[in-house]
């Protein structure tokens, strides 16, 4: 089972669409295990295949903090066939992803997730059309809002795509609101990769938005052009790909339901 654990070590959270490509690239391995379990351990719970622990290739024990969560990992491995298909095992990635690369360096990737506000999506608007631009503010404008109002992080917004930098204090003040456990941090850098917004993944944090209004939001151009163009094909697969991998990281947060730090 190493190769579903190597795009993890040293790391932060992977890119999932990369991640995607890199598992289609690399031959499945023949599935090697009976039942897949969940079991106590210290600091929470370890996914067992066979009875023994699945382990990083650092030989770390990949724990999980709640049980929950845990199952639907085991979950993950028992729904395997013949073969093992990282792709099919989002929750299993991230996991991976949080022991290797997030556990010993929260901050780091913190600081990685939170460059994501310098030019976030939803500070860029379209000047027109008339319909895209109040579809925008409809899906936009409450995440904007809410961090002006309650986190104190009053952000610049811009028409078009010309950079704006936006003002020091808004950032502070939107990277002080992240969440400090590893697990959160994993699953909101995912999140926001996933969706181009670091705002949209806090607000999803906070409970400002569900999982349904940020997926929404994240897609407001997308669906726009598709309304008046039609559907692409290769993009709607691309997009539920993507949707598989954000539901997951929806999963883990809500199953580790740590606390975030507070605004000002």
């Amino acid at each position: 089972m190493r190769e579903l654990f190597e795009e993890a070590a040293g790391q932060t959270p992977p890119d999932p669409r990369e991640s995607a490509r890199a598992s289609a690239r690399t031959p499945l391995r023949k599935r090697f295990y009976k039942e897949a379990g969940v079991t106590d351990a210290e600091g929470g719970f370890a996914i067992t295949l066979d009875g023994k622990p699945i382990r990083t290739p650092s030989g770390r024990q990949v724990v999980i903090p709640a049980r929950t969560l845990a199952g639907a990992v085991a979950a993950e491995w028992a729904a395997q066939g013949e073969s093992i298909d990282p792709v099919s095992m989002p929750l299993t990635r991230i996991a991976n992803s949080v022991i290797e690369g997030v556990v010993d360096r929260v901050g780091l990737v913190s600081d990685d997730l939170a460059r994501y506000f310098e030019s976030d999506l939803l500070f860029y608007r379209a000047g027109h059309p008339e319909g895209l631009v109040a579809r925008e503010a409809a899906h936009w404008d409450p995440a904007v809002f809410w961090a002006a109002e309650t986190l104190g992080a009053h952000f610049i917004l811009s028409e078009g795509v010309m950079h704006v930098k936006q003002p020091d204090e808004a950032l502070k003040a939107a990277r002080a609101a992240l969440p400090e456990d590893a697990w959160s941090v994993a699953a909101l850098h995912m999140v926001t990769t996933l969706t181009g917004s670091a705002l949209l993944a806090l607000a999803l944090a906070h409970g400002v938005h569900d999982a349904g209004q940020v997926w929404a939001a994240a897609h407001v151009d997308e669906d726009w052009n598709a309304e008046q163009w039609g559907v692409d094909e290769e993009a709607a697969a691309r997009r539920a790909t993507r949707l598989r991998d954000f539901e997951a990281a929806v999963t883990v947060l809500a199953a580790v339901k740590a606390p975030v730090a507070k605004g000002p």
